[in-house]
């Protein structure tokens, strides 16, 4: 059985979960309002302030989908009450980044400052010109967001210049040898 799968999830007080027909989920918390359609098969349970997702048997399909579905309903638990973040840092000489009301605005080696807006539920912050704080409570739009951002400028493997993830390795290259006699 999957160890992931068979947790039981923990509802907190001021989280309102509310179970459909045909396993539609919505989650409603402090920070939003999140719903998820999740397979029919599953039996998604709530008792004594847990929820626990059982599958019918043990088919592959069923395997896979039981964690998964565990783990998605979890981070709809997490994000409507803590939320999440994703950090990103710029490296390079003159590459900063600024705010304009909500609008991100990246200084990053072109021509043109580039113009990012958040999507919905979605919030930016920037700390000391070379951190992006991207948050907001559905994991799955601030992961996107986060690589939205880090594709306009990845890093690249001579100089390391460039937006990364905080804690992201880059694989330096060592660029041109020297000339040989």
């Amino acid at each position: 059985m999957s160890r992931i799968g068979r947790k039981p999830i923990s509802v907190p007080n001021g989280v309102d979960l509310t179970l459909g027909e045909r396993n539609a989920v919505t989650v409603k918390g402090p920070k939003g309002t999140l719903s998820h359609q999740f397979h029919p098969d599953l039996t998604i349970s709530r008792e004594n302030g847990t929820i626990s997702v059982d599958r019918p048997n043990d088919d592959r399909i069923y395997r896979s989908l039981h964690g998964l579905s565990r783990t998605l309903l979890n981070n709809m638990v997490v994000g409507v009450t803590q939320g999440f973040t994703k950090n990103l840092d710029i490296t390079g000489v003159g590459y900063r980044a600024t705010m304009d009301g909500k609008t991100l605005v990246l200084n990053v080696g072109y021509s043109h400052p580039v113009r990012i807006q958040p999507a919905e539920g979605v919030a930016f912050a920037v700390e000391a010109n070379n951190r992006i704080v991207v948050s907001g409570y559905d994991k799955q739009v601030v992961g996107e967001e986060a690589a939205r951002i880090r594709r306009v400028r990845p890093p690249e493997p001579y100089k390391g210049k460039g937006i990364r993830y905080e804690g992201e390795r880059i694989r330096r290259k060592a660029g041109k040898a020297g000339k040989a006699k």
